[in-house]
């Protein structure tokens, strides 16, 4: 019986070693085989947590234009395109796009007020220059006036009511346009748009462009009545032409048939 005993405890010594070294290797076993951290950091990972142009900038423009505004096959380059051009385009809702397109057309922005101006101190972040946001100071309608038949209304119209271009391209209206966004068209030149610098075009000039196209959507520049859709002197007077014509003939023609009776 104690030999019985003597052979029968030892036996089962070897057996709990066993169960117990199996659960440690299970709960090693894991930790052990995990793959270790990629020391490489993701755009995401290097965002700074209170960087709100950062953030917006990797969720809604980085696709196309690159993370570092490097650009792509979708999307051109925004290194060097200056403040003003993003300004532009983020506040008159022409980007961001959803498809390829040959002309943006205006539209409401996308963005906040506040994420568009952090979207511009990101891309400008990137380096090269570029012109900056314009201040506009109220000018001179006079001498706006003067500057806008020269250099706007061959392609936007004498009444800033836009025209068709070539190969599908339009000069867009000016009524919605802010003074803003005026002086940064001139200063960048969107589209098929020429860019006028500041040796082209002067900071007073732009200020007094920018105060006559923002009189052109007011009722003053109208003192002879209906604008007719600020089609243009050329358009509106053939349609006067073409009312006086037809009362001509109607009047003709029921003096006719007052005459046979």
């Amino acid at each position: 019986m104690w030999l019985r005993r003597a052979v029968t405890v030892p036996a089962l010594y070897p057996r709990r070693a066993l169960v117990v070294g199996s659960v440690l290797a299970l709960a090693v076993g894991p930790v052990a085989l995990a793959p270790a951290p990629d020391p490489t950091p993701t755009p995401a990972a290097t965002t700074p947590a209170g960087d709100r142009g950062t953030q917006v900038y990797l969720e809604q423009c980085a696709s196309c234009h690159g993370v570092r505004g490097q650009g792509s096959q979708q999307g051109p380059s925004l290194v060097g395109v200056g403040p003003a051009s993003v300004d532009f385009q983020l506040s008159t809702g022409r980007m961001p796009v959803s498809r390829e397109v040959s002309q943006a057309r205006r539209r409401e922005p996308v963005f906040s007020a506040g994420d568009i101006s952090a979207l511009v101190d990101h891309v400008a972040s990137f380096g090269g220059g570029g012109p900056g946001v314009p201040r506009v100071a109220p000018g001179n309608v006079v001498s706006g006036r003067e500057v806008f038949a020269a250099n706007c209304a061959p392609c936007h119209g004498a009444a800033g009511s836009g025209a068709v271009l070539t190969n599908g391209w339009s000069a867009p209206p000016l009524y919605d346009a802010s003074a803003t966004q005026i002086a940064e068209a001139v200063r960048v030149g969107p589209g098929l748009m020429p860019a006028f610098p500041g040796q082209v075009l002067t900071d007073r000039q732009v200020d007094d462009l920018t105060s006559y196209v923002r009189g052109l959507r007011t009722e003053r520049l109208d003192p002879g009545g209906n604008p007719l859709g600020r089609l243009g002197p050329l358009a509106e007077g053939l349609l006067a032409w073409l009312a006086v014509l037809v009362f001509l003939v109607a009047g003709v023609r029921w003096l006719g048939r007052r005459a046979a009776e």
